[in-house]
């Protein structure tokens, strides 16, 4: 009974399940007056309307606290009188000084249904505890029942309790007084100790009040909504209606006997599980979201079906990728349908708020999220509790790197920043931040699963209000609605999607030509080169450093080979060991073969190494004779094996089926080990197929418009894997021309101009100039169309711009066109003051004085200071000299040195990456003047060298060469700071898990 919750009850009923013991579902509400009180469902109806009341209570006030009265507990008429929580029971909580009215009011209002709580604790007072609460029953009508009060499952959690009660209470744990329990009692004591604690007579009432209580969650009866449905028409004839009249739009000339062949058989199997109102809902969310012209793109094994593809749900092609559609799926599984819907991340807000709009906030909310605990947010909030003080907190919390993992604390981090882990304080703050390391620390919105239902939501689960305004979300997590039988639609953002639509609103107003996913030109020679020569920064899903290590040795020729490339760069595939034997294969340096036909028909598409999580699944039917259902319960046991284990009972399941079928045990082996790698998180193939798509689009784009794909990536920052400076580099690179921020010809965003011999150039929006309003720059721009600017001081009074914006355009170098460099536009906006009302057309004429423009060196800082960037010179430029007499090369010169040479060089840290794949191994890119150098760092060079690694802005690494083909690595053996030599220049490398 979570306090104005029932966010645990899916995990809490199936471990009851699991362990054959009964779950009682309640909650306890302390109501504005100060009555306490549990209230437990006992049949369905009860539950019901406890979720409402939760709801009512949560939504009442804001996230994390609730506010309810006693009359919110009233509904209905019965006899005339309100009737309260029917279906449910009650037990009053009483305090050290109960009023008995309030006993009075309960008996009235839950007649037959309430009991007085005697919680016993061995506290010296029982007996006369136990005595006056006796004594209160008889007075206010109430049966007594004997309550744990439970805090705790063992009574050695008690200081891990005291610590979550002082985080919970924000006060220290010295300063918390009697607001901490005075012993170990709250926790799960034995019927034999409590049989010595209470009288029988209230164990019985316990065990009473248990056998009322009757609900279960397998009682819950989740529907799709059905209001999509025209009158006369029922789910399945109207999807067959939309999805006719999509093939008919997609194939103008007729669909080929193939497809439509697959869509009948789509459309049985959909009608047959019973899913249209699925299908019908997804379909109109994205349907009202291309209204808005939102680009969108859905992805999923259902998503990839023909009639998604005729729903306009998704725009893969089913002609290319029909091999897909004979995989193993969902009839024999009965698995309930998966679409995620992609959308262009900063216009999804509009897609919720209509899903919210259509169903109401009473039949759709959000899933939720459990946000657990982490090194770093549990030595901060642990060290709050303990009462350090705000800079040690900070300085602790910090110890823990975004590299140093998830779920454990070194004392060795600790001891680095200045602490000593075996002082007594110290010791103890790191165990106790130790065990809160895992345990949940709120309940957050997931990034976009929605819950819909066809009645009441909030009579399912409660409703409660998000940190974000307009959100609700309901209180179980994602992981959670599978339990219970509740699907949810994925509304999810996609930066990429926002680049993609903006490139092709840039290339149709440049050019005139409009694009679409589905009309980029496929299977296009050209981008597959440049794609295989691993050029493909900015582009979606390869432009990492381990995509880029791959593209050269896959070197993808096809569609296909994109949905492999997508998906083998996962921890799944990695920690399974199928890379490297899938591109030996693929070369030819090691044959294909199969132990069985069955085999073959499974893993041919991947050269007989399994790569999706669909292949893993169907190897346990066809190979080891696994049914539907364990061939689900194997899938679910691959996502959460690492987490809670449970693979252990498949491992001897599938070893002696395939051995029964005549497999070798060392194949059945190999197959368990890349099962388990699954656990790490591998990539469904359709999903892959979607994003795959998107890969190619975002190569066409970058191959054949440079500039409006640059464009329209710096308008959609932030997203993907390099900044802006980076990207920009690389199109200029690429012959790109990229003009400077401009107050005489910048608008917000990025834009397109007139080049050499008729080539699109690049104009550098507003939007980079750091501090520059957005609603100052659009005046700027309005002002400017109206007529072009005389001065500094007419562009301030025309565009009514305030000291801030004046100084963002100077600092930005944007008014290099009426004021000159840098120093003259400070100067000239340093004079500019607010118009009297008399004077306002009023022109005050000063003379300009002599100040020397800044420094090639100032001028670059400046630019990286105010827009992230420069259009000048590399910073490393001038360096170059300072660093040849010091032996360090080049980027050019690295990538071009010998496979062992032993070399040093520098760079400008741009990117850190320690992915959990790879075994504390961490990858840093460095740039300078002549491209990018790629950086190894084994996990004991990363311990030794740390400090430079974590914190250079500029890195000195001294290693050997690891040349393999056209992918050049620095193994890094020595490291150094040298960020001195950067001055006050602003650059901040971006640094993922």
């Amino acid at each position: 009974t979570d306090e104005c919750s029932v966010a645990g009850v899916v995990r809490a009923w199936e471990a009851a399940r699991d362990c054959g013991l009964k779950l009682i579902i309640g909650s306890e509400f302390t109501l504005e007056d100060g009555l306490r009180l549990v209230v437990l469902a006992a049949d369905r109806g009860g539950y019901g309307r406890l979720c409402r009341l939760i709801t009512r209570g949560r939504r009442a006030a804001a996230k994390g606290s609730y506010r309810l009265a006693r009359a919110d507990l009233g509904e209905g008429q019965a006899d005339g009188q309100a009737e309260y929580m029917p279906g449910c029971l009650a037990i009053w909580l009483p305090g050290e000084t109960p009023a008995e009215v309030d006993g009075r009011w309960l008996a009235e209002c839950f007649p037959g249904r309430a009991w007085l709580a005697v919680e016993l604790f061995a506290g010296g007072r029982d007996e006369a505890r136990l005595a006056a609460l006796e004594r209160l029953g008889r007075a206010v009508g109430l049966p007594r029942v004997a309550c744990g009060d439970v805090h705790m499952h063992d009574p050695g959690r008690r200081p891990l309790q005291d610590l979550v009660t002082a985080i919970r209470l924000t006060t220290p744990l010295h300063a918390l007084g009697r607001r901490l329990f005075p012993n170990v009692e709250r926790h799960l004591r034995s019927r034999a100790r409590l049989a010595r604690l209470y009288p029988a007579a209230l164990l019985e009432a316990a065990a009473g009040i248990a056998r009322r209580c009757s609900f279960t969650l397998a009682e819950l009866d989740w529907r799709y909504p059905a209001e999509l449905v025209p009158a006369g028409e029922t789910p399945s004839s109207w999807l067959a209606q939309l999805t006719a009249a999509g093939m008919a739009r997609r194939w103008p000339d007729g669909a080929p006997a193939s497809v439509a062949a697959t869509v009948q058989r789509e459309l049985g199997l959909i009608g047959e599980l019973g899913y249209e109102a699925y299908f019908l809902t997804v379909h109109d969310i994205v349907r009202h979201a291309r209204g808005l012209g939102i680009l969108c793109q859905g992805r999923g094994s259902a998503a990839n079906s023909a009639v998604c593809f005729c729903l306009g749900i998704t725009e893969v092609d089913p002609a290319r990728m029909s091999v897909l559609f004979e995989r193993f799926i969902s009839k024999e599984r009965n698995e309930p349908p998966d679409i995620d819907v992609d959308f262009e991340h900063e216009r999804r807000e509009e897609v919720i708020q209509y899903i919210y709009a259509k169903y109401g906030r009473r039949r759709a909310a959000l899933a939720a999220t459990v946000i657990r605990y982490r090194p770093r947010s549990a030595l901060r909030d642990a060290g709050k509790a303990m009462g350090l003080a705000p800079l040690q907190v900070d300085t602790l919390a910090k110890s823990m790197q975004w590299w140093d993992g998830k779920s454990a604390i070194s004392p060795e981090r600790i001891r680095d920043v200045g602490f000593d882990p075996d002082n007594p304080l110290i010791a103890r703050l790191i165990a106790l931040a130790g065990e809160l390391v895992g345990c949940p620390r709120h309940l957050s919105q997931h990034v976009g699963g929605f819950v819909i239902a066809d009645d009441c939501l909030e009579e399912l689960v409660p409703v409660e209000n998000a940190a974000m305004p307009e959100r609700t979300v309901i209180q179980w997590d994602k992981d959670d609605l599978d339990a219970v039988g509740m699907i949810k639609v994925d509304v999810l953002g996609l930066g990429m999607l926002s680049a993609i639509r903006r490139s092709f609103a840039l290339i149709e107003s440049f050019r005139g030509r409009r694009w679409t996913l589905a009309t980029v030109p496929a299977e296009d020679p050209v981008v597959y080169d440049m794609i295989s020569a691993a050029d493909t920064m900015g582009v979606f899903q390869i432009e990492s450093r381990a995509q880029m290590a791959m593209l050269p040795r896959m070197r993808p020729r096809c569609f296909y080979d994109l949905v492999i490339e997508v998906a083998i760069i996962r921890p799944g595939p990695i920690q399974g060991d199928m890379v490297h034997p899938y591109l030996r294969r693929r070369n030819g340096e090691e044959p294909v073969s199969y132990p069985s036909q069955e085999v073959r028909a499974v893993l041919a598409r991947t050269l007989g190494v399994p790569i999706f999580q669909e292949q893993v699944m169907q190897l346990a039917i066809v190979a080891a004779g696994f049914s539907a259902g364990e061939a689900d319960q194997l899938r679910r046991a691959m996502a959460a094996w690492r987490r809670k284990g449970g693979l252990g009972p498949f491992e001897q399941r599938l070893i002696e089926g395939m051995q029964q079928r005549g497999y070798a045990e060392e194949f059945a082996r190999r197959i368990f080990h890349q099962i388990m790698g699954f656990g790490e998180y591998g990539f469904p193939e359709s999903h892959s197929a979607s994003f795959a798509l998107l890969v190619y689009v975002s190569a066409w784009l970058k191959c054949h418009e440079p500039a409006a794909f640059l464009a329209a990536l710096i308008n959609s920052q932030p997203m993907g894997f390099y900044a802006p400076s980076q990207l920009v580099q690389d199109a200029q690179r690429h012959g790109v021309e990229v003009r400077a921020v401009d107050a005489f010809a910048s608008d917000w965003d990025c834009t397109l101009e007139q080049g050499e011999a008729g080539a699109a150039a690049v104009r550098l929006g507003l939007r980079l100039a750091a501090g520059l309003s957005a609603a100052g720059a659009e005046r700027l721009v309005a002002a400017r169309r109206a007529r072009p600017f005389d001065d500094v001081q007419d562009l301030a009074r025309r565009a009514a711009l305030d000291r801030g914006d004046l100084g963002a355009l100077a600092r930005a170098g944007a008014l290099a066109a009426l004021a000159g460099h840098r120093h003259r536009a400070g100067w000239a906006v340093a004079g500019i003051e607010a118009p009297l009302p008399l004077l306002d057309e009023t022109r005050i004429h000063e003379g300009v004085p002599l100040l020397r423009a800044p420094t090639e060196g100032r001028d670059i800082a400046a630019d990286y200071r105010s827009t992230g960037l420069t259009l000048g010179r590399h910073p490393l430029a001038l360096l170059r000299e300072r660093l040849a007499d010091d032996g360090l090369v080049s980027a050019a010169e690295l990538n071009a040195a010998p496979n062992g040479a032993w070399t040093a060089c520098a760079g400008i840290v741009i990117n850190r990456q320690r992915p959990g794949s790879a075994k504390g191994v961490v990858f840093v890119t460095l740039e300078d003047e002549t491209g990018q150098a790629n950086i190894v760092v084994w996990k004991n060079v990363a311990e030794t060298w740390r400090r430079p690694l974590l914190g250079a802005r500029l890195l000195e690494v001294r290693g050997r060469v690891q040349r393999e083909g056209e992918v050049v690595h620095l193994v890094a053996e020595r490291m150094a700071d040298r960020s001195t030599l950067l001055g006050a220049l602003d650059v901040r490398s971006r640094d993922f898990h």
